[in-house]
């Protein structure tokens, strides 16, 4: 068991990314959420199809990171993750090794989780050879065991924030023989076409729009430092300014994003930007002064939607002290 549970924490790693090998079987996985995309949740990133530094998903867009090794479901707040959101098995199969135990937190120092980067997670095998990895689930939701059979559906968990993670998703990878399988373009190809044959048996829709990132500022920050990263910052004093920020990328014409601040005492501020064109990569910033006595000491979070019409295309958090 020790075994098979280093092998399954492995998989958090930056080093190999995904394998393309040849897939002759029918499509088997099933949507492994009990969630409704564009409803109440989004893929945030995929696998990462680029062997090298950088990234590229299987589509030759931007929605990955670089080696990353799966494909990420968020929910859009951590008050759905409270509610409860089911984990499914994908497909039937056995369940080969489990963890449980890990708590469910913000993410500050990776090195807090060094060993336990998958969180409280499931492996379960398949009789294609495949296996499938469920990462970052809830503390103390798991519903099986190893040598469990399970069928495609069968809840396992539900979503958490356990592990090397600072938002409530589901990481979900397949692996072969070791090697991990984009279930969105298991076999080589030359192009970049969103409808080749993968493992999904009602596969979901690309979607090439998403947000960078999100983060608290001193002030409305520079493009560039938004970019680099230096626009970020961790602690404020309580007299500063409180400025959420969020960087978009092929945002069209109509898009809105939603700016919402919640602090210690509850709601700061909210705020919508309508974005009047079409944008490969921009950013929008949003912010209060220090009410006269200062903010309350604490946690605060902003949530960042990036909405077309009535479909949520993409969800970031952020989150800064005050003291």
């Amino acid at each position: 068991m020790r075994r098979a549970l280093l092998a399954l924490f492995a998989l958090t790693s930056a080093a190999p990314t995904a394998a393309e090998v040849s897939f002759s079987g029918a499509p088997f996985l099933h949507w492994p959420v009990a969630c409704t995309l564009g409803e109440t949740c989004v893929i945030e990133d995929y696998v990462d199809a680029d062997p090298g530094p950088g990234q590229s998903d299987y589509a030759c867009g931007i929605k990955s990171r670089d080696g990353h090794r799966g494909t990420d479901i968020a929910l859009p707040s951590e008050a759905a993750m409270q509610a409860g959101v089911a984990v499914l098995a994908a497909a039937p199969g056995t369940v080969a090794a489990i963890r449980d135990g890990v708590p469910d937190r913000r993410l500050d120092d990776p090195s807090d989780v060094a060993g336990q980067e998958c969180g409280n997670a499931v492996r379960i095998s398949h009789e294609t050879g495949h296996e499938t990895l469920y990462c970052h689930l809830a503390n103390r939701t798991l519903l099986v065991r190893p040598g469990d059979q399970v069928e495609a559906g069968t809840p396992i968990g539900r979503i958490g924030m356990s592990g090397q993670t600072n938002f409530p998703h589901l990481h979900f990878s397949v692996l072969k023989e070791g090697d991990v399988i984009d279930p969105f373009a298991p076999t080589p190809a030359t192009t970049c076409e969103t409808d080749r044959p993968g493992l999904w048996i009602d596969p979901p829709a690309y979607q090439r729009a998403g947000l960078f990132t999100a983060g608290f500022s001193r002030g409305v920050p520079d493009f560039a430092d938004v970019q680099s990263g230096a626009a970020r910052v961790a602690v404020l004093a309580l007299d500063d300014p409180l400025v959420a920020y969020a960087n978009s990328f092929h945002a069209e014409a109509g898009d809105v994003l939603r700016f919402a601040v919640t602090g210690p005492d509850g709601p700061v501020f909210a705020h919508s930007v309508l974005l009047q064109a079409p944008q490969a990569q921009t950013f929008r910033a949003y912010g209060k002064r220090a009410p006269a006595a200062g903010w309350p000491e604490g946690v605060y979070t902003a949530t960042i939607r990036l909405e077309r019409g009535e479909r949520l295309i993409a969800v970031r958090h952020a989150y800064v002290t005050l003291r």
